[in-house]
């Protein structure tokens, strides 16, 4: 008899548990305080003015979505427009991220089309219970409560009597009544006749999804369409000529290849360094879900249409094994769906909360606001609301237990290799991942023993930041992936790259790259042939003026000194918050003397009114300047601080 797997879920367990305290106000919890959780609103008539996107910015978004799903090339290309204008005028980064249509069945109506490129939406029809709906093929029929021509011809060969079809709205939200279930009844080459179970009102941009009729089943139907459609392509070749574009999110992804064969596309229209999302939204995607993660660059939890292909009562721990697992992968992990009642209401509700805060515990780099910001009433309530929930969550996040769970089960999945790959049940693949299979822990790569270590120094010494001088932001994810309780300053350099007979100054996508991964808060510096102690100046001076860091506080800094060399160091930032403490190498041995540290006695002299907040650690040594010192492999936690901040700089 088979042994069943599941995925254990963490309990947490809260320190403060004086719910009068929890209930007071903190007024460093503000609008514009940095939020480690990440918000990708998709633009649209909701938020596509350069003021609204100027309000979404400043309260916390940090990636604006297009959806090629609906609206004009020229629509799209004046809402990013209008987003390169809202950061100028904000001065912050936003990244850009294009969604495609993809393998998405729509059913065909007559839409209008204002002279903005805005699709006018089709007036709403009603479908009654019971009532027989026939999917027809022939696209050159009228669309009609009882007739819905639709877009795709294989989709009769795909269905059998029994199998159930949802048409809704694009985007639909679980609030409203644009949901149709059906039961097909007959099919023929041409059309599938269908028993509507649900009473529905359609409205917008209907879309068509196939639930499989059997939960063994290794692939949904929905399979042998394109990844990428005509439009598709020319959309996102276009767009990418005019405006930066920093990723592409695959609608319907289903494996590895998906993911490559978009990376192929992505190169040929000379956009190789646009990063690719895996957007999972059918069973087909949980399958050797370890190997998609590993292709893609992110992933996103579609969780409208997952969750129809899923049982309900599986999804919640379906969801807990998708993030636990891309955290251990260190790819960034989004949700969708979570306050779809703010489409229409200034509040979310108690459930939709809870959700939002129940995910950032379990480890989401941030979510993905859809109808909520693109036709929503209240996008820039909706932003603000999702950002506090987040804030509040991160303060009682679990570091210790975080960082020692990638400690214990990194080493064994870098050691685990591609054993498991042939495995297609969803549950045992992914507790294979969680588990790290046997063997013992393996060696860290050096550059993520010197991310876990930066991490463990900063908990050690109570640093206010931790900040990361990168290039190509990979340090920095790293560090991110420990989940520090502090912000992480993604400090990144330009850089020349060379294409053919051609040089492309890098760097600008890289530090918008890292608004999707929880803690990073990148800036973009300012080219420059060699990253030395004046570039931390300024940034800790930049620090200083957002109200990040505090005159006395300490700060972490992981840099690279050469080719597969890194340093860390702790540097304190001076009594008048202008920059770098400068302290006397004999000073900083009474400090550590002072806190218990094993100093060599001849060291010892007659200092000791300097007391700075360094707690014990090990192999600790002096650096060749009189600035900080330089760490190895500290350890032990320390708690939270909260400050206040911008989520991105330019």
């Amino acid at each position: 008899m088979a042994t069943a797997h599941t995925t254990k879920a963490k309990t947490h367990f809260f320190e403060n548990n004086d719910l009068r305290q929890v209930l007071h106000a903190d007024a460093t919890h503000g609008d514009g305080s940095f939020t480690k959780t990440k918000v990708a609103f998709t633009i649209g008539s909701g938020s596509r003015s350069v003021e609204t996107l100027c309000k979404l910015l400043e309260a916390g978004g940090t990636c604006g979505r297009i959806d090629l799903t609906w609206n004009s090339l020229a629509y799209h290309r004046q809402s990013l427009a209008n987003l390169q204008e809202a950061m100028k005028k904000t001065r912050r980064l936003c990244a850009v991220m294009l969604d495609c249509l993809g393998r998405e069945i729509m059913v065909n109506r007559d839409v209008a089309q204002d002279n903005d490129g805005t699709h006018r939406e089709p007036d709403a029809t009603t479908i009654v219970a019971g009532s027989t709906v026939v999917l027809t093929t022939d696209t050159s029929q009228a669309f009609s409560a009882s007739l819905f021509p639709i877009s795709y011809p294989g989709l009769p060969a795909m269905v059998e009597p029994g199998d159930n079809l949802f048409v809704g709205r694009y985007l639909v939200s679980g609030a409203d009544a644009s949901s149709l279930y059906m039961r097909v009844e007959a099919a023929d080459e041409t059309s599938i006749t269908c028993t509507a179970l649900s009473g529905a009102v359609l409205s917008g941009l209907l879309t068509v999804f196939h639930t499989e009729r059997s939960s063994e089943g290794l692939a949904n139907k929905q399979n042998d369409l394109p990844l990428l459609t005509a439009y598709d392509r020319e959309a996102v070749a276009s767009l990418a000529a005019d405006f930066d574009v920093d990723f592409l999110s695959l609608s319907y992804c289903r494996d590895a290849e998906d993911v490559e064969s978009a990376r192929a596309f992505l190169s040929s229209v000379g956009s190789g360094h646009t990063k690719v999302l895996a957007k999972c939204e059918t069973r087909q995607s949980l399958f050797a879900f370890k190997q998609l993660v590993r292709a893609a660059d992110g992933i996103i939890i579609s969780r409208g249409n997952l969750g129809l292909d899923v049982p309900p009562e599986k999804m919640a721990m379906i969801q807990k094994s998708m993030i636990s697992t891309c955290v251990v992968l260190n790819k960034p992990v989004l949700i969708t769906r979570v306050v779809d009642t703010m489409i229409d209401t200034p509040r979310p509700t108690r459930a939709e909360a809870t959700d939002i805060a129940n995910a950032v515990l379990d480890g989401a780099d941030g979510f993905l606001l859809g109808a909520e910001t693109y036709r929503g009433k209240y996008a820039l309530e909706t932003v603000r609301t999702v950002c506090a929930i987040a804030r509040e969550a991160e303060a009682a996040f679990d570091h210790a237990a975080h960082f020692d769970h990638l400690v214990d089960e990194g080493g064994r999945l870098a050691a685990e290799g591609e054993a498991h790959a042939s495995r297609v049940d969803m549950m045992r693949n992914l507790q294979s991942v969680l588990s790290g299979g046997s063997g013992g822990a393996a060696r860290l790569s050096k550059l993520e023993a010197i991310a876990s270590s930066a991490v463990r120094a900063a908990d050690k010494v109570r640093a206010a930041m931790i900040i990361v001088v990168t290039q190509t932001g990979r340090a920095a994810g790293l560090v991110a992936k420990y989940r520090p309780a502090m912000p992480i300053m993604t400090l990144v350099v330009p850089y020349l790259k060379r294409e053919g007979l051609r040089w492309r100054l890098e760097g600008r996508s890289s530090a918008r790259q890292a608004l999707l991964t929880s803690g990073l808060m990148p800036v973009l510096a300012a080219p420059t042939p060699s990253a030395g102690e004046s570039l931390l100046e300024e940034a800790v001076v930049l620090a200083v003026r957002q109200g990040m860091l505090a005159p006395e506080d300490h700060v972490v800094t992981v840099s690279r000194t050469g080719v597969g060399e890194y340093m860390i160091k702790i540097v304190s930032v001076n009594e008048f918050g202008s920059g770098i403490k400068h302290i006397r190498p004999k000073s900083l041995l009474t400090i550590l003397r002072g806190q218990g540290q094993n100093v060599p006695d001849e060291e010892e002299g007659e200092e000791g009114e300097q007391r700075e907040s360094v707690s014990r650690g090990s192999s600790i040594l002096l650096g060749t300047g009189n600035e900080s010192l330089v760490l190895h492999t500290p350890a032990g936690p320390a708690p939270s601080r909260t400050r206040s901040g911008a989520n991105g700089h330019a």
